[in-house]
Parts: C-alpha cells; structure tokens; sequence
C-alpha cells in the first residue's frame, strides 16, 4: 500500500492498485485505524484496486487544524476520490465507518457501487432510545480513556471482537489512539437523523456478528424492515469487527456480494 496526505486534511490514506480492477473503499472502526483491514488488503490486493485511510484523529491522521472535525470526512473522501480520478467505487464501513460510509453514500450517491455497513445501525432512522442507549456506552468508555488508556482499550476489545486473536489486534491497534482525539469525534451526532433516505441505485448489504451485543442485532433488524431490498448477513462465530473476527468468510461475503449484488445468507 503507498502512503498519501490529502493536502489541506488530516487525513493520511493508502492506495493498492491493480489495473483495470474495480475500486473498493475500506473505513475502519473507532480507536483502531487501516491496519484492522490487513487480511482483506493481502486477500484483494491481486483482484480489486483498494483504497483506505485513517479517519480523523486515528492513525496517522492526527495533525488536524483549529475546525477540523469528523463531520468533514465524506468531504474528504469525495477529493481523494477526484485526486486519484476514482469515479464510482464500493464502500465498506464497519462500527463507526458504517457511519461514515451511510453519510459519504448520502452526499455523494454517484460516487457509490456498492455500500456495505457492519456493526452499524440506520443513521437515516436512528431510533431515539437506542441512541441514548448508545450515547451512554461512549460515554462510560471515553470515561475509562481518560483514567486509562490502557484501562480503555482492555475493556473496548472485549467489545469490539470476539475471537482471542482479534481481541488482541484490536487491543494493540487501540493502545495508539490519542485522547485528543475525541475532540474531533464530537459533531458525529450531526449525521445522524438529518435526511430521508432516497431510493438507492446501487445494493446495500448490511451485518453484523451473531455475538455482537444485542442493541446492534435489533439495529440489524430496524435497518431491514425500513430497507427491505437490502441483503442481510449475520456472521457465525464473530462479534463486532466481523472483518477481524472471521476474515475468510467475511472476504467471500464481500467477494460474492460485489460480484452479485447480493448476499443473503449467514456465515
């Protein structure tokens, strides 16, 4: 992957290219950064052009400006899209990339092949209690970051994966998150609940782990029923970050979803 600074952003991104391949975008969780989608850049680097980055205050992307702040980032991505002349591409989020993936898809729909949200929930149709629900658990975690950071990431891995090994990667990943950088996580509210989702002229795909924790199985379920079109898939033995969980059945869902348009079954 070749290492790129969009110039008047913070934002650091990475680029894999294979010649007359189709792109596909990949945005990472919260408190990790592109590196939780390794097994997928050595799995689709030969078949796929991929494009990732680290979002605001992650990563290497943390010499932000007075106002930079995470509402930007599908701005963001719209001009790396034009700088690397990228016209449509497939996008994947998971956790709080499926939000930034719903919100660029919602700004800049011809820009989107494809769109697939794991650990997400509707940011159109966010219910009330759940997002206070959800409010509450940031809230208690960014509570433990700034007693510890180590504290912080001990606890977040067990939410945020499930097999031993992710929990670990996760963990590692996590130990590098600055907090400063919750700053710049503070408009993400500004997404949610702020337009009506249009007819989509593309295939959505939307999941989570069978052992995530059950507000984002019901979010799942919500999601479904106001986008009955959608494919659903529920992975077996993974938790929140599916991708890191169970990697090769997450590469062939994703795999046979962009091929497809389609993906309905549990793996």
């Amino acid at each position: 992957m070749k290492q790129y600074h969009l110039e008047g952003s913070p934002i650091v991104y990475y680029t894999s290219r294979k010649e007359n391949a189709e792109w596909i975008l990949l945005i990472h969780a919260a408190f990790v950064n592109h590196n939780m989608f390794q097994t997928q850049i050595d799995y689709f680097q030969d078949k796929y052009n991929i494009l990732t980055l680290d979002i605001i205050g992650h990563g290497k992307s943390t010499k932000a400006r007075k106002g930079d702040s995470i509402d930007k980032m599908s701005a963001w991505i719209s001009e790396i899209l034009k700088k690397e002349k990228i016209k449509t591409i497939h996008i994947v989020g998971i956790s709080l990339g499926a939000v930034l993936a719903q919100d660029f898809a919602g700004r800049y729909p011809e820009a989107v092949q494809s769109l697939a949200c794991f650990g997400g929930y509707d940011i159109n149709n966010f219910d009330a209690a759940m997002q206070k629900e959800n409010g509450a658990s940031q809230m208690l975690m960014m509570l433990k970051a700034i007693f510890s950071v180590k504290w912080f990431a001990e606890s977040n891995k067990k939410i945020s994966a499930y097999t031993l090994q992710a929990q670990e990667d996760f963990y590692r990943m996590n130990l590098e998150f600055p907090k400063k950088s919750f700053q710049y996580l503070a408009s993400l509210n500004s997404m949610i609940n702020v337009r009506k989702t249009k007819p989509r002229n593309y295939p959505l795909l939307i999941g989570c782990g069978k052992h995530d924790i059950p507000m984002e199985l019901s979010a799942v379920e919500m999601w479904k029923k106001n986008e009955p079109e959608c494919s659903v898939i529920i992975f077996e033995g993974a938790g929140h970050c599916v991708n890191m969980d169970t990697p090769n059945q997450f590469n062939a869902a994703m795999e046979e979803f962009w091929v497809n348009g389609n993906c309905n079954c549990e793996k």
